[in-house]
């Protein structure tokens, strides 16, 4: 479903990832862990086009995309939620909402979806976003990126900075999503429990690019802990 292969990616002069590759399979929760500086976040920054790698390439379905801008990856079915959740503060949940579904009038079924992973959401539709707590606006974070209904859900740490109780139902909803089988997800994780917990495969990126990767069933808490602790 979606190819990276090989891919270099720079800031400047300065390589960022070197010769990564990555692979996510239909209906497959796939993290990628790692310490800060590895370049998990410029990962998932070029899978939905905001950066561009100088050399490998990007498949998604078959087709190349590794030149193709944000809102064309975005039409071909990708949705991404950003580190820091990047919602519109000035904005309530309802207008957040409708600028995630992309279209004046989204339908009656993504909103019912939505509202049946955050039930808290329908009660909030007129607050503003930044009127929110942290682990509310994460909510809102993803349940606007599903509101475009996408075939790959692309997460940037979604547990960072959010207490315990709203983790377990962040968990609880991408558990169901993997249950429906109607959509991939790769998340950027640094939560050990969370990611073995959820993954179906996972990948540890270091600064010469992945350096150990596996399914849910090897995975090793104080083997993946080492690499992040170096």
């Amino acid at each position: 479903m979606l190819g990276v292969d090989g891919i270099d990616v720079y800031y400047g002069e300065s390589r960022v990832l070197p010769h990564v590759s990555v692979t996510v399979g239909r209906g497959e929760v796939v993290c990628v862990m790692g310490r800060n500086g590895v370049g998990k976040t410029t990962l998932l920054k070029t899978i939905v086009g905001l950066l561009t790698p100088r050399r490998g390439r990007i498949t998604w379905e078959d087709r190349d995309i590794t030149r193709r801008p944000p809102y064309e990856r975005a039409r071909l079915g990708i949705g991404y939620v950003p580190q820091g959740r990047e919602i519109f503060p000035g904005l309530t949940v309802r207008e957040n909402l409708m600028l995630g579904a992309r279209r004046k009038s989204p339908s009656r079924e993504s909103i019912d979806y939505v509202f049946s992973l955050f039930p808290a959401l329908a009660v909030m539709l007129n607050k503003r976003g930044g009127d929110l707590s942290g682990g509310q606006q994460q909510q809102l974070a993803i349940a606007r990126a599903l509101m475009a209904d996408p075939s790959l859900l692309l997460l940037d740490e979604p547990t960072e900075g959010i207490q315990p109780s709203i983790v377990e139902e962040i968990a609880a909803v991408l558990a169901r999503i993997k249950q429906e089988g109607r959509r991939s997800i790769l998340i950027v994780e640094q939560y050990l429990e969370f990611a073995r917990e959820i993954c179906d495969r996972f990948y540890v990126m270091d600064k010469g690019g992945v350096a150990l990767q596996g399914d849910r069933h090897t995975f090793r808490v104080d083997e993946v802990s080492a690499l992040l602790s170096v």
